[in-house]
Order: C-alpha cells, then sequence, then structure tokens
C-alpha cells in the first residue's frame, strides 16, 4: 500500500531532520500519489522548510516510490 511505503521512507529521512531539531508528521496521501506531510519542532516555520519539503523530502520520496508525484506541507 502506497500510504505504508511512504511511512517506511519516512524513517529513512527522518533523522536528518532530527539533528537540526525537527521532525516529519505524516498527514495523507492521495489516489494520484500527492502526500501531504507536516513538518514539526524546528522545522515548523523555518525559512528553510519549502525548500526541506520540496528538494529533499520530496526528492527522496519520488526516487524511492515511483507513484508519488509531489509532497506539500499542511
Amino acid at each position: 500500500m502506497l500510504e505504508d511505503k511512504v511511512k517506511i521512507a519516512l524513517e529513512d529521512v527522518r533523522p536528518s531532520l532530527q539533528a537540526d531539531g525537527g521532525d516529519v508528521e505524516f498527514v495523507s496521501v492521495s489516489d494520484d500519489g500527492v502526500v501531504s506531510l507536516k513538518l514539526t519542532g524546528a522545522c515548523n516555520g523555518c525559512p528553510m522548510a519549502q525548500m526541506t519539503l520540496k528538494m529533499g523530502i520530496e526528492n527522496y520520496l519520488k526516487k524511492e516510490i515511483p507513484e508519488v508525484t509531489s509532497v506539500v506541507g499542511v
């Protein structure tokens, strides 16, 4: 199931976020592959949060899970 794949892949990126005092929380994934995530801790409100979502997490998830089309923050 796509949701399970995303949750497992997020465990790979979580340590680097936690090293900077932040974290990521899975919210949902749509049928068309759009993953909704919530950045927490130091990542919440950080000026680099959008770049972290798009250039970091989105790129990683798309590489690992071809069904992922996009990542959005909520």
